[in-house]
């Protein structure tokens, strides 16, 4: 049924039901499994314990944090993925873009047919103060959105 299943994780605890949902499934399938991570754009102005501030994001230890910080959460990924009996696996990581923007890439590049994310299930105001990622997912995505709550 589906032969390539992108599967978003941004290290949370929620987001790790879905990617053991999702790799469950592609182990069930014998589908490829793509594990995407999106690390969101440097917001101007904002400090963090280091004491880092705008700048920050043109520096050259910028790409190196964000990709280690990327790693975290892929290492980890894989690991289940193994564990999981899903043979063919491979872990992404998309810089500087907002999240449903990277996955949805990401979708098309790896020419995904099932796109498997977590949803918080926000309501009501909330939701729409906060926005969501799935959503956005859901709204703009070309191939089917398996969501997990």
């Amino acid at each position: 049924m589906y032969k390539r299943i992108l599967i978003a994780t941004d290290g949370s605890e929620l987001s790790a039901k879905g990617l053991a949902k999702g790799l469950e499934l592609a182990a069930q399938l014998g589908a490829h499994a793509d594990i995407v991570t999106v690390s969101e754009p440097w917001a101007v102005g904002m400090y963090d314990a280091m004491g880092w501030s705008a700048g920050y994001e043109a520096s050259p230890e910028y790409k190196k944090d964000r990709e280690e910080a990327a790693q975290k959460i892929l290492r980890p990924a894989l690991e289940a993925a193994h564990a999981a009996n899903v043979a063919d696996v491979q872990a992404h990581h998309v810089l500087d873009r907002y999240a449903a923007d990277g996955i949805i890439d990401t979708a098309n590049a790896c020419s995904s047919d099932l796109l498997v994310m977590t949803s918080h299930g926000r309501r009501g105001m909330t939701r729409v103060l906060l926005g969501s990622q799935t959503a956005e997912v859901l709204a703009r995505s070309t191939v089917p959105v398996l969501v997990i709550r």
